[in-house]
């Protein structure tokens, strides 16, 4: 019988905790406490992800075991051997596949817990090319958000003069929404004639994607009193007398970091600050998430690359209808599905090799680590 792996021990402790958490909510003084309760039903979803696999990979090791017992055991009916034979096969087969989901679960679990995202997407070098591209990855995101059941909010958009998109920050929310789009962050490559273009030559442009977590408020710590100056003006642009004269607009500078947010959207000066806001806590939070995972950042880089904007992960090729991904050398050859958001195969690859890669970095790493 095949052996347990060395990090199997991990899940069994989930696994215990699963029962004590269930327990623990059975009890009247508990049941009562209804932030307890919700506490420790958050905590129990996501357990659950491991717990639910794990009972099954025990049942199908259970399984297997009685099958090589009787196949072991000359003095088997020969019916019980004839059966076994039969089986054993297709139990191993499930068992393996029940690893290989607990070791992608195992690895990604920080990932799959974060509900919630910014995505920040802005044109870069290019011009009003480079804004309309960013306006078809603003689609693109959109599109793969709604094929996921997931919420989109638009906290902020700056619109180009040729109806492209300079600067959006959407709020994405969802199931393992972190863990979908993670690999979308860095530099967006786009080569194509421009609507612009009278000669028909092609141009190279530019887009950058950040994919931020959005903590918890208890997961990043900041004294807007203290550590936080507030700046507000009048919004400007569009919008009516309203937008343009009343004290509206904010914008927010992390003292500490530096990190500056500026939000002028909406017409409430108070709308516009929780915004900006949130905005500030998610990116103040990868701020210091990178910092404490610096002495891993090589070892990342070779895996999806850095996430920085900086980073070239994709290039849009139009004349060749190609889309090819530049950190697993993956070619799709079809923009339009693309663009339209069908960017599953992608995400799928991008996770999968991810997970192989790490497991290789966690090989004789302690079961306590």
């Amino acid at each position: 019988m095949a052996q347990d792996p060395a990090w199997m021990p991990r899940i069994a402790a989930m696994a215990v905790r699963i029962e004590q958490i269930t327990s623990e909510m059975n009890r009247p003084e508990v049941a009562s406490n209804g932030a307890l309760i919700v506490k420790l039903g958050q905590e129990l979803g996501q357990l659950e992800k491991f717990g639910r696999p794990y009972r099954e990979y025990r049942a199908l090791t259970d399984q297997a075991a009685e099958m090589e017992a009787i196949l072991a055991d000359a003095a088997s009916d020969a019916d019980l051997r004839s059966l076994a034979e039969a089986e054993l096969p297709e139990i191993q087969a499930k068992r393996t596949a029940f690893v290989e989901l607990l070791q992608a679960k195992l690895v990604t679990g920080e990932e799959s817990a974060v509900n919630s995202i910014i995505l920040e997407i802005r044109a870069g070098t290019g011009g009003d090319e480079a804004a309309l591209f960013a306006g078809d990855l603003v689609t693109m995101y959109s599109n793969y958000a709604a094929r996921k059941g997931y919420k989109t909010e638009v906290m902020s958009v700056s619109e180009s003069e040729l109806g492209g998109i300079r600067e959006a920050i959407l709020n994405i929310t969802g199931d393992e929404v972190y863990l979908n789009f993670a690999y979308e962050g860095g530099g967006h490559r786009v080569q194509r004639v421009p609507t612009t273009e009278t000669q028909g030559r092609i141009h190279t442009s530019l887009a950058t994607v950040a994919v931020l977590p959005e903590p918890d408020e208890v997961q990043v710590e900041i004294d807007w009193s203290k550590d936080v100056l507030e700046h507000v003006s009048a919004a400007g642009g569009p919008g009516g007398q309203n937008v343009n004269k009343v004290a509206s607009a904010i914008k927010l500078e992390h003292i500490p970091t530096g990190i500056t947010v500026s939000m002028r959207d909406e017409r409430s000066q108070h709308k516009n600050r929780a915004r900006a806001r949130r905005v500030m806590m998610s990116r103040v939070f990868e701020h210091y998430q990178r910092a404490a995972h610096a002495k891993l950042s090589s070892e990342r880089k070779s895996m999806i690359g850095s996430g920085d904007r900086s980073d070239r992960i994709r290039t849009y090729n139009f004349p060749q209808n190609r889309v090819t991904d530049h950190r697993i050398g993956k070619d799709i050859f079809d923009i339009p599905r693309v663009l339209s958001g069908d960017i599953d195969e992608f995400v799928r690859e991008l996770r999968a090799w991810d997970v192989r890669m790490r497991l290789d970095a966690m090989a004789g790493e302690p079961v306590g680590a």
